[in-house]
């Protein structure tokens, strides 16, 4: 599996409608929310919103979409074919449309909106998707420095720190990562 290490983006006009689209990480359906609102903001005149998004969650993958008022099947599910089909995972794409004036009928929809969420998922920069996990941690002050270095070896990082007698950390890292980090970390 994939996921999206940079936002990508893509405009195309068929047929006199405009579509305007965008490909991001998202990590939970917070954010996606955050997403869509957001780019709906950046254009308030648009006539439809369709977008689809794949997430890892504690129940499994869950994937949804969004006609955003097409023709059922027409909008949202071609572009979450085209993130399944790429194995993409915790992504959001979403696919906006100024109408031209002309219908496009079911078929021209599906591809202009498949379309154009493909532009932008060519678009974006991909890695191997990991899953990640938060820790909790209290270290003392020695081994600050050490957590420090083995967080930026694992691409792991310090969510929160609270200083008192000892440090107390919660930490994001690779979910393999988590049982060794705990033990060789263990306070004193």
């Amino acid at each position: 599996m994939l996921t999206i290490t940079q936002a990508g983006f893509a405009e195309q006009t068929i047929t006199k409608s405009r579509f305007v689209a965008m490909a991001l990480h998202c990590a939970d359906e917070r954010e996606v929310g955050a997403a869509l609102r957001a780019f709906a903001a950046q254009h308030p005149t648009a006539h439809h919103l369709a977008y689809a998004f794949r997430l890892n969650t504690e129940q499994g993958i869950v994937p949804r979409f969004s006609d955003a008022g097409e023709p059922s099947g027409t909008a949202g599910m071609p572009v979450l074919k085209l993130i399944e089909g790429r194995d993409l995972i915790n992504v959001c794409v979403a696919v906006i449309r100024y109408y031209g004036g002309i219908n496009l009928g079911t078929g021209g929809l599906a591809r202009a909106y498949g379309g154009t969420a493909k532009l932008a998922l060519d678009a974006t920069k991909s890695a191997d998707f990991v899953k990640m996990q938060t820790i909790q941690l209290t270290i003392n002050y020695k081994q600050m420095d050490a957590v420090n270095h083995a967080l930026s070896k694992c691409n792991g990082s310090i969510l929160d720190k609270a200083f008192n007698e000892q440090i107390d950390l919660s930490i994001l890292l690779p979910a393999t990562e988590a049982a060794n980090f705990i033990k060789r970390f263990k306070p004193f």
